[in-house]
């Protein structure tokens, strides 16, 4: 269903972005609000109760939950308090060991992209995410190499600065069952080798441990992050409060069990994360980016080309 958008600036600056804006919910939203500091925006009250605090979610807050054998879940407290959002980090803590992880992409079906719900219906996931960003003059193509199955490639051409990638699926049997590996400290040919499965991205923490400097054109934006740490354990972060990348870095080297080898997804509205176990039913959706797309008012999944899903093995 497209998305309908009363605000004349709105279309301007979808235009301006050059992405599709279409989603998957039956809201429809009035995208009115801007704001050129990520902490002056004001918030819709009936909005805000409706994504960030329902009573559901308050048995999140601060605590590990188990929602499934090797699946865990928590909401912790962002870096600071803003205004934008709840100022939660929503963390899923993976034992990659259970699972089954799959990258999916429109281009090798009906090039028709889902948001992460559909697609978790469609292919029977527990957990979808984005598998990276998109090209935008290519939408159906990831913006970095990606290489989907041992048969298929979404897109076979690497990409310069991009310098973390997620490798699932091994092909040796000493190999684990998903890793994120700094392409500083790996080359990606012998990782071909390796994995079936491969998503390219930015680097945010490195494979010592050692946090990135994002301090070029600085902005602060909703998130989506995949990291590991020292017990092989994969982590999707989440943040829908707009936070700077070198905010989320310390984030996350801060943690009780720190992270290493994070690399970034997505952010801004397209940013999503889906999570349907037997008892639990987890969806968190990004809106805010400082500049280009400073609006907290977004309430529906956006389609996206390609994901990351996961299924019980």
């Amino acid at each position: 269903m497209k998305r309908i958008i009363k605000s004349n600036k709105a279309h301007f600056l979808i235009a301006l972005l050059a992405i599709p804006f279409v989603s998957c919910s039956q809201q429809e939203v009035d995208s009115t609000l801007y704001t050129n500091n990520n902490d002056t925006a004001t918030i819709d009250s009936a909005l805000y109760n409706s994504i960030f605090n329902p009573p559901y979610y308050k048995k999140f807050d601060n605590k590990w939950v188990q929602l499934e054998n090797g699946l865990e879940y928590i909401e912790l407290d962002g870096p600071r308090k803003v205004k934008i959002g709840d100022s939660k980090i929503s963390l899923l803590r993976i034992d990659p060991e259970k699972f089954k992880f799959e990258m999916l992409s429109a281009s090798q079906f009906d090039s028709t992209s889902l948001c992460v719900v559909d697609w978790a219906e469609h292919h029977d996931l527990m957990v979808a995410i984005n598998a990276g960003m998109y090209d935008v003059r290519n939408q159906l193509s990831s913006k970095g190499y990606m290489q989907n199955t041992k048969e298929y490639a979404n897109n076979p051409r690497p990409y310069e600065g991009y310098n973390m990638a997620i490798a699932f699926n091994p092909l040796r049997k000493d190999l684990p069952e998903f890793d994120i590996i700094d392409l500083k400290c790996s080359n990606l040919e012998t990782i071909k080798k390796d994995y079936a499965s491969i998503a390219q991205g930015l680097r945010m923490i490195d494979c010592n441990g050692s946090p990135m400097s994002w301090n070029k054109n600085p902005q602060w934006c909703s998130q989506l992050i995949v990291a590991k740490d020292d017990y092989q354990q994969i982590y999707f972060i989440f943040t829908r409060s707009p936070y700077s990348h070198n905010e989320m870095i310390q984030f996350m080297t801060k943690l009780e069990r720190p992270l290493r080898n994070a690399i970034y997804m997505e952010g801004g509205p397209q940013t999503s994360l889906f999570v349907d176990t037997e008892n639990d039913r987890i969806e968190k959706l990004g809106s805010y980016v400082s500049r280009t797309y400073p609006i907290d008012t977004n309430a529906e999944f956006w389609r996206l080309p390609n994901i990351i899903g996961i299924k019980k093995k």
